[in-house]
């Protein structure tokens, strides 16, 4: 046992909490996804087991990355955004133009050689958080400067988040207010806030005008305002979160993972409680409200305003996007398209959450290191004034 922690001090730094709540949602995903891949196997003539192998595989590429993430310094991702921010940006036109549909939605590049499917968006919303971090961080000094400061910010916010939604609506939506967030952690004025209010009105205005998703998106917009039909999957998710009850079914007992579309993405939370009751829909929105906390607590010790912005900007925008997928599973959004993070089967986009995890993994592991060495100075000089 004494090794167990000895491989895990020196492995799996940063906050340990951290560690575990992200190995307690892979497990969840793995028992979810294999519970719920049925009837996708026989429609492909896949045995579900396949799924289950490849789910798993990427499951334990997403703590791969993870891992790599949180053993570099933090601080070394603000040398890379820009050029990140940079190689996003054809990425996204390119997915506009000629982007791969999935799911009924183009939001895809599909890579050659390796034949998987990559999400632009998932890359540049990272790319962007961290910019914003870096760019804030440094303007600290001057952020009521609007020519120097404010304006690359705003720029930036508004053509990522803009390209984002031609293709992806809520998601774009999702990263711009988490921008808001950062920027206001940042003591950027309110008044310029509101300056980025407008900018992101008329990001929205084009895509809704140009995107590919726009007409859909005010369909079920207005779907759920006026609640008078309710759409298919919505019916049925609410028919799955019905009939789970406080214990569930059980494991493998769903009925609606047989009728529900994308049981294994979009709805899967819907299988979780139809499965375990709304005991196991409380206990992972418990465990994704400890992530949040988690990662908020690392940006409060954080020293240094990048690490601190950083770790609450990518906390808040992992844990709103499995809020928006849970809202919309009980009824309280429109459908969204939005998988539930560390938990829906996915391919490139595992990879990026556990990027994700892993930087906030590191800027608590880069403070704890810097506050134990500030802790052995401080020991060191009182022995040698007692010598």
């Amino acid at each position: 046992m004494n090794k167990v922690k000895e491989w895990a001090d020196k492995n799996l730094q940063g906050d340990p909490v951290i560690w575990a709540v992200v190995f307690a949602l892979s497990v969840i995903s793995i028992l979810l996804v294999y519970s719920s891949i049925g009837t996708l196997a026989y429609k492909r003539t896949v045995s579900p087991e396949m799924y289950l192998i490849k789910h798993t595989f990427m499951v334990f590429l997403g703590l791969g990355a993870m891992w790599v993430a949180h053993k570099i310094d933090y601080r070394y991702y603000s040398k890379i955004s820009r050029l990140a921010l940079w190689v996003s940006v054809p990425l996204l036109i390119y997915t506009f133009t000629n982007g791969t549909t999935l799911n009924d939605a183009a939001r895809w590049i599909t890579l050659p050689i390796i034949n998987t499917s990559f999400q632009p968006s998932d890359f540049a919303s990272l790319a962007l958080i961290i910019n914003l971090a870096s760019m804030l961080s440094k303007k600290q000094q001057n952020i009521d400067d609007i020519k120097d400061s404010l304006i690359p910010i705003l720029i930036w916010v508004g053509v990522i988040c803009g390209l984002i939604a031609l293709t992806n609506l809520s998601t774009a939506v999702l990263l711009f207010a988490t921008s808001m967030l950062i920027m206001f952690i940042g003591r950027v004025p309110v008044k310029y806030l509101t300056m980025l209010v407008l900018v992101g009105a008329l990001a929205g205005a084009i895509a809704f005008k140009f995107g590919v998703r726009g007409e859909t998106a005010k369909n079920r917009i207005t779907s759920f305002v006026n609640g008078t039909e309710l759409p298919f999957q919505a019916k049925h998710a609410r028919i799955a979160v019905a009939t789970g009850g406080i214990t569930g079914k059980g494991p493998g007992n769903s009925d609606q993972r047989n009728i529900l579309p994308h049981p294994y993405s979009d709805f899967i939370y819907a299988i979780l409680i139809e499965e375990y009751g709304m005991i196991g829909g409380v206990v992972l929105l418990g465990l994704y409200l400890l992530l949040l906390h988690r990662g908020m607590k690392a940006a409060y010790n954080s020293e240094r305003a990048f690490g601190g912005l950083l770790s609450a900007g990518l906390s808040f925008d992992l844990v709103c996007q499995a809020m928006v997928n849970m809202g919309v599973v009980v009824g309280l959004g429109p459908i969204t398209g939005q998988p539930l993070p560390l938990i829906s089967m996915g391919g490139t986009a595992m990879i990026f959450t556990g990027l994700s995890v892993g930087i906030i993994l590191s800027v608590s592991r880069g403070e704890r290191d810097e506050q134990w060495q500030q802790n052995m100075n401080t020991e060191s000089k009182h022995v040698a004034k007692a010598a």
